[in-house]
């Protein structure tokens, strides 16, 4: 469904308030994997401009042509999260023209069953083709989703209705739990752009990925920030025991070792691994990188 590549695209930009804030440990809940993009900060930030600028090539334009809507000069902030017990929330934030609201109502209208109903006094609609989500993927909108325009400025979408009853009641905030057990870790900066982290043996189990390394990994968190106009990479990785972190430090630092001194390299490239900095304490992994913008987004070409 037309409506269900829509949902897509805006996770894969995604992959809290219009007041713009980074998220950090103690505002999400348990979770198999989330995602924060605030788009913001990217539009404003010096480093952020050139991957915003690829955002808009590959992800914005597409969604324009495809549904008329132009999410990149709407949509401020896009969260989402899977929960353990299977589903997934999206919310999307920004100042939403009622022409864009009207087009998002019409795609769902589109399929085979769409039905309204009402939570808390506001309106919620499901979209689907089978009216009940597949229970092989339960954190997938592969069968529906409900979706929600009644908050103020904000796009809610659920894998669930008792997600969905959760943030209309909420007013679209997702609920934290701080200080909980299992927490995935959250890196966060002054100019945070993307934050996402990850249990791995649930990513693992859930795409088939047959990986020694997830296997003795239990969390995996990536953070990309301005620094000065360029971008700063980390990602930090929690193993199950600090000996596999210490080996995992010794292969990445091998490995950079190996190309920085390989005659065929791409000179900025070259630059981009010396300026790699590998970390070990106790059992957790750290790899941080400041990069030039132009060459973070001609590497995801």
């Amino acid at each position: 469904m037309r409506i269900m590549r829509f949902l897509i695209i805006l996770l894969l930009v995604s992959l809290p308030s219009t007041g713009i804030a980074a998220i950090s440990n103690g505002d999400l809940p348990v979770a198999r994997w989330y995602c924060h993009v605030d788009l913001v900060e990217m539009r404003s930030a010096e480093g952020g401009k050139h991957l915003y600028a690829w955002l808009e090539k590959e992800v914005f334009d597409e969604l324009s042509e495809e549904f008329g809507v132009d999410a990149g000069k709407e949509v401020s902030v896009v969260t989402a999260l899977a929960t353990p017990e299977g589903g997934i929330m999206v919310v999307v934030e920004g100042k939403f023209s009622q022409e864009t609201k009207d087009k998002i109502l019409a795609i769902g209208a589109a399929g085979s069953d769409f039905n309204s109903q009402k939570f808390d006094g506001k309106t919620y609609f499901f979209v689907g083709d089978e009216g009940t989500l597949d229970d092989n993927h339960p954190d997938a909108f592969d069968d529906g989703a409900y979706i929600s325009i009644a908050l103020e400025d904000k796009l809610v979408v659920t894998s669930t209705e008792e997600q969905m009853h959760q943030l209309l009641k909420s007013n679209g905030k997702i609920p934290g739990d701080y200080g909980h057990d299992g927490a995935l870790i959250v890196l966060s900066a002054e100019q945070s752009l993307v934050q996402a982290g990850m249990n791995a043996d649930s990513i693992a189990d859930d795409l088939g990925w047959d990986s020694n390394m997830l296997r003795n990994t239990k969390q995996l968190a990536v953070l990309i920030a301005d620094k000065a106009g360029q971008l700063s990479i980390e990602a930090q990785l929690i193993t199950a025991e600090a000996e596999l972190a210490n080996s995992l430090a010794s292969i990445v630092r091998g490995l950079i070792s190996l190309q920085v001194f390989n005659e065929d390299i791409d000179s900025e490239l070259s630059d981009f691994l010396q300026n790699t900095t590998v970390e070990v304490d106790g059992a957790t992994l750290t790899v941080k990188v400041v990069m030039d913008p132009e060459v973070l987004v001609d590497a995801i070409d």
